[in-house]
């Protein structure tokens, strides 16, 4: 751990000291680039606090000022629905506090597990709970680690079906080439990566999301089952041309359908082979 990392962690303990003194506070965890080792100079400090309910806004001001916080940069979610974030600066560090009570995040657990929400940014705070560092109520930390970490067969395969959809533009290469299409040309791009991931995070049983994705190479690293040198030919379709990129990109997709059918047959991509290898024809006048 370099003194990036260890400065920032020694921040994290500090700011969970505030916290752990309320007795509403029942588990303290930082994770995010802290707790990964990955920290730079533009880290933030990520965490996660945990109560039997949540505090007063007078309590949160509180501590904040403990903190000697900054006033709030923002603030996202509402705890009428048992919980929210706030961000405030500390020593020049933004630090992101997540409060949520015990009883909304075993829900949210369960739901996710149950794949009721496969496009929730929870699906990140489930990776975020994995490689966590709990500050306070270990226990009670390890035991979400534990069961999120028995990642589902039937999550995996919704995950899977669900972003098993892709738009068929190596069909349409001529197509583009005689519109202002940038913009959907790189819209289509980049949700066609987010959903390659998405399919073979589903294989891999990884906990995935389109939301602040970062440190694709890493997450990749992750993947057993994965076409050849992915990371690398996913950046590389942002770099090429169109003309060469949109079939790179086919070629991605006909890789990562085989491996489907290979590691969970059971999944039906009749729909997603479709157009692999169409080519869309001009009409033509007729006469009469």
């Amino acid at each position: 751990m370099d003194d990036r990392n260890q400065y920032l962690l020694a921040l994290a303990k500090r700011n969970a000291k505030t916290y752990i003194a309320n007795p509403k506070t029942k588990a303290v965890m930082v994770a995010g680039s802290v707790a990964e080792g990955l920290c730079d100079e533009y880290s933030d400090c990520d965490m996660s606090i945990y109560y039997a309910e949540l505090p007063s806004e007078e309590e949160l001001q509180f501590v904040r000022q403990q903190n000697q916080g900054s006033e709030r940069l923002w603030v996202l979610g509402d705890r009428k629905e048992g919980g929210f974030a706030e961000s405030y600066l500390v020593n020049g560090i933004e630090c992101q506090f997540g409060h949520v009570t015990v009883t909304q995040w075993e829900k949210d657990i369960s739901n996710i597990l149950a794949g009721r929400d496969i496009c929730s940014p929870l699906l990140k705070a489930m990776s975020g709970t994995l490689v966590g560092i709990p500050l306070y109520g270990e226990t009670l930390i390890h035991k979400w680690q534990a069961k999120i970490s028995n990642f589902p067969d039937l999550l995996a395969q919704k995950m899977v079906g669900h972003y098993l959809n892709f738009f068929a533009i190596w069909g349409m290469q001529e197509k583009f080439s005689r519109r202002d299409t940038t913009l959907w040309y790189y819209q289509i791009l980049v949700e066609s990566a987010q959903n390659l991931i998405g399919v073979l995070s589903g294989l891999n049983r990884l906990y995935y999301s389109t939301f602040q994705f970062k440190r694709m190479g890493k997450f990749i690293e992750q993947m057993a089952i994965a076409p050849e040198n992915l990371a690398e030919r996913l950046e590389k379709l942002f770099e090429q041309e169109p003309s060469v990129a949109i079939y790179q990109l086919e070629a991605l997709v006909r890789e990562t359908i085989e491996l489907v059918e290979i590691h969970m047959p059971q999944i039906n991509t009749s729909l997603a082979k479709q157009k692999l290898g169409w080519r869309q024809q001009p009409w033509q006048l007729s006469e009469g």
